[in-house]
């Protein structure tokens, strides 16, 4: 569903969009899986460095350095994203 936001005295600004459920119809493929390791290790990995004590207050410290320069990230979400995907890289040999 989506909801418009423009300056209007209309309530009914909201769109909902169904369709029909589908079933894959090709298999899953071994790039797929890793794809989706890596993802759910580098989730797990963000997570993990989010609530770590240890990592917070020097992760706030980078992050506000590296905000506002160019290719900065600019959530700190997505700055702990960059950090744990490349810990995860340099510890996979670049997969």
């Amino acid at each position: 569903g989506t909801h418009r936001v423009a300056p209007t005295t209309s309530s009914d600004c909201n769109r909902l969009y169904l369709r029909k459920k589908t079933k894959r119809t090709t298999p899953v493929t071994p790039t797929e899986i890793q794809n989706r390791s890596k993802f759910a290790n580098i989730a797990s990995m963000v997570a993990d460095r989010a609530a770590d004590l240890s990592y917070i207050t020097q992760d706030q410290i980078d992050f506000l350095a590296q905000k506002d320069q160019p290719g900065g990230k600019k959530t700190m979400r997505s700055y702990l994203w960059k950090i744990c995907k490349q810990a995860y890289q340099s510890g996979n040999s670049g997969n």
